[in-house]
């Protein structure tokens, strides 16, 4: 054979092997609220795969989606390599740890361990009952607490000023409950309602915002081993308490009769349409919604100065008043995480993956382009002019940085189930729709955490 058919020869043979196909890595993550977080996760995905070679296939599902998914796809035995869910660590991290589903990440996180804010990594640290051990399965992204956002316009409109709103705990819901529901009705003569406070069994709101009360009452349900201390007397006591509180501003004509129905985005609704003059909330997405409204380029030039005032001048953030006791409050940090599942086909690269994203580079962009939404995990982001150069998330930063509580299910998983069933708003329904005394709805409430966390 000459040497040109030889090299003919092999030509052929080369081409006529089936092309290598592309090493893939399957992420599944929670779709942005503003485009400016997807565009700073497609950004980092795209310097990701520049660097590495590796094509993400990247699906993105609503909030509500996110769990349903995952589940499907880890049920069918074919895991996306990296997963994110803004509810993953209210819903499903905990039990996914206990069952051995998930791939242990201390080797990403302990070595950052200096790099996170306190109350962060607690919630990635969880107990896998088939290795019979803890461990970080988990990797934590961003972070919720409890703020309140009111109307100023419709509290001048009453007749007070920012200043007339009380410090302490009762009287401050009084305030808003008689005194400027009853002054903003009888000067505009509509029939709105002063406080939003969510309470639908469907709605994760409603359980943040009654664990809020729960916690100015100094209430804890669980111990540091996370054995249940509900049998207490003192426990109980407090649990009433916060449920007659929780359930006392729609029994007064305050809250509107809808809220037991309500779903998490009703009370941002309601409030937008002035049909409340405040509400709690557990991100200030109510505030930001204008903020990205005013920058919003196919809205008009109209609707864009409008939603620039609503948010620079006549929408406020705040903490909540001092708690019952007269101490100041101290807010729970909801750690937003993301897995690796155990079965994952490209464990490797799915690390990387993570470990990739967690640089400030990456993960700051991110958690900023919610505007102020999701609050940082990492000391290197809370320390930005972001967080401080802005009257709302001024407010946000500094009920972090007065320090902040875990979650019930960080030290038992089985609280997930409970936050899923939301005995919480069970009880404030058990109240509003069926009139039950507080007393009857908190024993029927600690009887089922005792069936299910016991």
């Amino acid at each position: 054979m000459t040497f040109r058919k030889l090299t003919a020869a092999l030509l052929f043979a080369a081409c006529s092997l089936p092309a290598q196909a592309q090493e893939t890595l399957v992420v599944y993550w929670t779709k942005g609220f503003y485009p400016q977080e997807d565009k700073a996760l497609d950004d980092m995905i795209d310097k990701f795969q520049n660097k590495t070679g590796v094509k993400v296939e990247l699906s993105r599902y609503a909030p509500q989606e996110s769990v349903p998914k995952a589940v499907a796809a880890l049920d069918s035995g074919t895991p996306p390599d990296v997963a994110y869910g803004d509810v993953f660590d209210f819903q499903v991290a905990g039990k996914w740890a206990f069952e051995g589903r998930l791939e242990d990440l201390s080797d990403i996180l302990v070595p950052m361990k200096s790099s996170f804010l306190p109350i962060t990594l607690e919630t990635a640290y969880m107990y896998n009952d088939k290795a019979k051990k803890r461990a970080y399965y988990a990797f934590p992204m961003k972070r919720q607490t409890m703020h309140i956002q009111y109307w100023k316009d419709m509290l001048a409109e009453a007749g007070y000023k920012e200043s007339d709103i009380p410090k302490t705990w009762n009287a401050y819901w009084d305030f808003w409950c008689t005194k400027a529901q009853a002054g903003y009705r009888k000067k505009t003569g509509k029939r709105i309602y002063s406080i939003g406070s969510p309470m639908g069994v469907d709605s994760s709101d409603s359980f943040y915002s009654f664990l809020t009360y729960m916690d100015a009452y100094n209430v804890k349900v669980v111990d540091d081993e996370g054995k249940l201390t509900v049998d207490g007397p003192a426990v109980r006591k407090g649990l009433i308490a916060a449920v007659k509180d929780y359930a006392h501003t729609i029994q007064e004509g305050c809250t509107p009769p809808s809220a037991v129905n309500w779903k998490d985005p009703d009370n941002n609704v309601a409030f937008h349409n002035k049909q409340i003059m405040m509400t709690h909330n557990a991100t200030i997405s109510i505030a930001a919604k204008w903020l990205d409204d005013s920058n919003n380029d196919k809205l008009t030039p109209e609707q864009r100065a409008e939603a620039k005032k609503n948010y620079s001048e006549l929408i406020a953030t705040s903490g909540f008043p001092a708690k019952p006791d007269g101490k100041p409050m101290q807010y729970r940090s909801a750690v937003k995480v993301g897995v690796i599942f155990e079965n994952a086909k490209n464990k490797k690269r799915a690390k990387e993956f993570v470990q990739f994203f967690m640089q400030d580079e990456n993960l700051i962009p991110y958690v900023e382009g919610s505007l102020g939404r999701w609050y940082p995990v990492t000391k290197s982001g809370a320390a930005r002019d972001f967080w401080t150069s802005d009257p709302h998330r001024r407010i946000v930063h500094n009920q972090f940085s007065a320090g902040t509580l875990p979650f019930e299910f960080t030290r038992n998983y089985k609280f997930t189930i409970l936050n899923n069933e939301n005995v919480w708003a069970k009880a404030i329904n058990r109240i509003a729709n069926d009139k039950w005394p507080a007393e009857k709805a908190v024993d029927e409430m600690i009887a089922r955490i005792k069936q299910v966390a016991g």
